[in-house]
């Protein structure tokens, strides 16, 4: 089944239109990374194809369920994580993890919290209060969190931003053997091209809010005449 499907998107603002006719098609277990410079319309595809945003026109499919008026139903198989997102400094991470456990519905919240710590290499972090985890602790324990419920489709905005490359490969690590191992489709942003092509087994490139190439890292690369995706970049920032 095709985790996400978005058809013909457009989102017009005041100051113009920031995204313009973008389709975007996610299938189950693909791990997909969503780029372009700022101002490109990523984020605003992004919260359309969350429901977050409604969309001026274009339809958004999410596990089969339409949106807006299947929401509850397709957002119940997805997680979403984002670098910015506040952890709560006086919850001990295993009740946070445990709070959102409850949340999902799951009938043993502490077990699923347990295994995910565990499953991205961080089960000593269970006690720690929020006050006591680093940036990068705290985004990995937003990603478990996200993954508590094994989603069929995450959803990450810049999920190794300013992370230490220890750090990072954990990350990414977990998330290829979340897609593997669960077949969970992975949509990500971010502006770090290395990092992507590490993860990703697909781009899609969007500048002035329409996707201007779809394909491997490779092939993304050769079509604008560069050797790697931050060439890439580079050249659409220089347009933007």
């Amino acid at each position: 089944m095709t985790a996400l499907r978005a058809t013909g998107l457009v989102k017009d603002y005041r100051r113009g239109r920031a995204v313009d006719g973008v389709d975007l098609t996610v299938d189950a277990g693909e791990r997909i990374g969503l780029l372009g410079p700022n101002g490109a319309g990523k984020t605003t595809t992004l919260l359309m194809c969350l429901g977050v945003v409604t969309p001026d026109a274009g339809t958004v499919e999410i596990l089969g369920h339409r949106l807006p008026r299947e929401r509850q139903k397709a957002m119940a198989g997805v997680g979403f994580v984002a670098g910015y997102l506040p952890l709560p400094n006086q919850l001990r991470v295993i009740e946070y993890l445990r709070m959102f456990g409850r949340l999902y519905g799951l009938r043993r919240p502490e077990r699923a919290a347990t295994t995910w710590l565990e499953h991205f290499g961080v089960p000593h972090l269970a006690k720690a209060m929020g006050t006591e985890l680093s940036s990068g602790q705290k985004t990995l324990i937003g990603i478990v969190k996200a993954a508590l419920h094994s989603p069929r489709l995450m959803v990450l905005d810049e999920p190794t931003a300013s992370l230490d490359p220890d750090v990072a490969l954990r990350v990414r690590t977990g998330l290829r053997r979340l897609s593997d191992e669960f077949g969970t489709a992975l949509l990500v942003t971010s502006h770090n091209m290395v990092e992507v092509e590490r993860l990703c087994e697909r781009v899609v490139f969007m500048s002035a809010g329409k996707v201007v190439a779809n394909g491997t890292a490779r092939e993304v690369a050769e079509r604008f005449g560069g050797d790697n995706l931050e060439d890439v970049f580079l050249q659409l920032a220089g347009k933007s």
